[in-house]
Order: C-alpha cells, then sequence, then structure tokens
C-alpha cells in the first residue's frame, strides 16, 4: 500500500534501501491517530500540507534508514540540527543518536530531567516511546509562517499514553506539547539546517503524570517472598495453584 504522507520509502534509483529493522516502515496506525485527531486538514497540493509531508518524510528517514546515502530529504553534506538553542549536530551526529535523544537532550540537573539521553541508544530510545504510546506519536503543521527557502512553522505532537513511561503507569489521556521550527531548504526542499523550540516540560508533565509503579527489583521481591510464604504455609496435600477450585 502506497504510503499516504511519506516519500523516499522507495528508492527512485532502483537501489536496496538499508532499513533499520530489515524492511520499510509501516505507517497505518499512526496515520489512524493522525486523522482523528488533528487540528488542520491542509487543502491537497497546498504548501501547508508539503511541509507537513516533507517533515513526515525526514522523520521516517532519520527513524528507519541506516545509510545517509539513501536519504532523500536532506541534503547529508549541509545538515545540521539543533533544538532549543543547544549546539548544532551534524547529519551523521543526528542520525547515530537518533530522533528521539537528538530532539530530547537536556542541560537540567540530573534529578530534574524527565529522560536522560545520555543514558539511552537509538534502539532503547524508541522501545521507550513506542511502549508509552502503542498508537505512536502524531505529528501535524499547525501554521505556516513563511515559506521555502527558509520555512518557519507551528506544529503539535500528540500522543495516548498507553503503556507505562520510566516506572510511571499510563493514564490513557493525551500527552501532547506543541513547539516551532525552522528549516532551511535547498532549491528541491531538502533540508539543511533545522531548528526546533519547544518546551520539555508539556511532554514530560503528561508522562510522569501517571501512578509510580513499584520497581523491578521491588516486583521481583515481593513475588518471592509470595512464593515462600505459599511454600511454608501450605501442607503438602495444599501445595497447588491458590486459585484452582
Amino acid at each position: 500500500m502506497e504510503e499516504k504522507y511519506r516519500s523516499h520509502m522507495v528508492n527512485e534509483e532502483g537501489k536496496e534501501i538499508q532499513w533499520r529493522y530489515g524492511s520499510a516502515p509501516e505507517y497505518s496506525v499512526v496515520n489512524k491517530l493522525f486523522e482523528q485527531g488533528r487540528t488542520k486538514e491542509w487543502p491537497s497540493g497546498s504548501l501547508e500540507e508539503t511541509v507537513q509531508n516533507v517533515v513526515k518524510s525526514w522523520e521516517m528517514e532519520l527513524s528507519h534508514k541506516t545509510c545517509l546515502d539513501d536519504f532523500r530529504s536532506i541534503n547529508p553534506s549541509k545538515f545540521k540540527f539543533s533544538v532549543n538553542g543547544k549546539k548544532f549536530l551534524s547529519a551523521e551526529e543526528t542520525l547515530n543518536l537518533g530522533s528521539y535523544n537528538a530532539l530530547l537532550q537536556s542541560q537540567m540537573p540530573l534529578e530534574m530531567q524527565g529522560y536522560r539521553a545520555e543514558e539511552e541508544s537509538f534502539d532503547s530510545s524508541h522501545h521507550v516511546f513506542k511502549t508509552a504510546f502503542p498508537r505512536g506519536f502524531a505529528w501535524e503543521l499547525l501554521k505556516l509562517f513563511s515559506g521555502p527557502p527558509e520555512i518557519t512553522f507551528k506544529f503539535r505532537h500528540w500522543g495516548y499514553m498507553e503503556g507505562p513511561y520510566k516506572g510511571h503507569g499510563p493514564t490513557g489521556e493525551v500527552v501532547e506539547f506543541i513547539g516551532m521550527a525552522i528549516i532551511k531548504v535547498d532549491e528541491n526542499l531538502k533540508a539543511e539546517q533545522v531548528e526546533i523550540f519547544y518546551d520539555p516540560g508539556d511532554l514530560f508533565g503528561g508522562l510522569l503524570k501517571g501512578p509510580k509503579l513499584p520497581s523491578e527489583e521491588s516486583a521481583k521481591q515481593d513475588h518471592a517472598d509470595l512464593e515462600e510464604s505459599l511454600t511454608v504455609n501450605l501442607t503438602p496435600t495444599q501445595e497447588k495453584c491458590p486459585f484452582s477450585i
């Protein structure tokens, strides 16, 4: 099935793409979330729709392609990426970190960080957020302020926290944040510089809202204590499943 919102899922030159997980990603679930929850539906062919889809394509490539030579939404030799005024990362540095780690780097004291990017790998970072947002984390363009070559826009990122996050139970509620972006592109709309500005507190306020879950070690000990209690307190003829009739 052809992807509705993302380009470059197939290499136009016929070369085989090096996919991170062996094959092209499938977006039907997050596309449904996007269509049900978006606040804007841009006219087909509009600049707003074009920019929205360019950003989705860029995020897809960054998350799922492992070779910069396969990227078609950016100019790898010139590309640089920055979040909230921090230092720029090259295309290779951004790819190695992964989209979540690049977006969530923080200079706040450790005890105040809702996520520690330096402690996460590419794969672990994606596991953390795919677990918290089983249906994905949708993205939409809210307002376009200027067009190419320097595109400035307001965006919204959202999902339903239906899984645990860093020891906090799911709430089932929408978690979202709104930000601004400035993207410099070439004549083919390939990104050469991306700057993102947003408040991480909006994201982590929702993620850390869920009830505290028992730690893994605590849960293991509770389970061991329960097993020991059953073993000690039951006679040989009673040692069977406590829930059997």
